[in-house]
């Protein structure tokens, strides 16, 4: 896996944090100096607070459970859509729907009823409502699909959420926490980083630096997933060795056994000829 560069960080203006006039005291730890009125991020802080979140990313993704990607401002809707994607991990980049971990089954239910929409337009129930119904329905199913489909496959809570702005996801920091799901978040000069339990200080406003920092983090989520798929193979492949290494135990168990029957069978014969001699010896006498 490629490690971040101090050089492409900077390149990438992840340095820049907000005016002096609104950070948060919290970031001290994570702020190398103030320029021109501007807080400058920590870089090197920063590379080692994203390796921790990717080891521990990483195993999540070898665990084989899932994590919600969460951005609803511009800049980073579309790199948050693409690398969830690529790796297979739900997103939220609409309006947080209120409630979604904290009352999970409503959430659901929802995305349960743009599944039977589906199922009426394949088996033909669809077609026989009234224009008015499908248009109503249609509707229905693109407003569900806007805000819910990115997260159709996650059947049961997610294992950790990570977040681009905290302060701007707020709402789902704090649903997170109170179901004590791990929160993994870059955090700017201006937010509080106490809610969050994996702390990535950096510019939550550079397009450039979420795609490098967000492109790491997939990348250790996507080993785990690959580890994940060698440790199942290898499983399979010791469980098919132990089932053929038991057929041929089975076979030389059943020849044994054929064996011993074979010889008590010849052994009762010498005795049932035996027998009939001597029966007929005595008759002769």
């Amino acid at each position: 896996m490629a490690k971040l560069e101090f050089d492409q960080l900077l390149e990438a203006g992840a340095h820049f944090g907000h005016l002096k006039r609104k950070w948060n005291p919290a970031m001290a730890p994570y702020i190398f100096m103030e320029r021109n009125g501007i807080h400058i991020i920590d870089l090197y802080k920063t590379i080692a607070k994203a390796e921790e979140a990717g080891a521990a990313l990483k195993q999540i993704a070898k665990s084989g459970k899932k994590v919600l990607f969460v951005a609803t401002k511009k800049q980073a809707k579309p790199v948050i859509e693409e690398k969830a994607l690529n790796i297979n991990m739900p997103y939220v980049i609409e309006r947080w729907p209120g409630g979604m971990l904290t009352n999970f089954p409503t959430i659901r239910k929802a995305v349960k009823k743009m599944s039977n929409i589906d199922k009426m337009i394949k088996d033909g129930t669809f077609d026989t409502l009234s224009k008015r119904e499908k248009l109503q329905i249609t509707r229905q199913r693109a407003k569900l699909e806007k805000m819910l489909g990115s997260i159709q496959d996650l059947t049961r809570l997610p294992s950790a959420i990570f977040v681009v702005d905290v302060m701007k996801e707020h709402i789902a920091v704090k649903e997170a926490n109170k179901l004590g799901i791990p929160v993994f978040g870059i955090v700017d000069t201006n937010s509080d980083p106490h809610d969050i339990d994996f702390v990535i200080p950096a510019n939550d406003d550079a397009a450039k630096a979420i795609d490098m920092i967000l492109g790491y983090l997939c990348e250790a989520i996507k080993e785990g997933l690959e580890e994940r798929k060698i440790e199942k193979a290898d499983a399979n492949a010791a469980e098919d060795q132990e089932e053929e290494g038991a057929t041929p135990r089975r076979e030389r168990k059943s020849k044994v056994a054929k064996k011993e029957r074979v010889k008590k069978e010849d052994k009762d014969a010498i005795n049932a000829s035996v027998v009939s001699k001597y029966a007929k010896d005595v008759d002769e006498e």
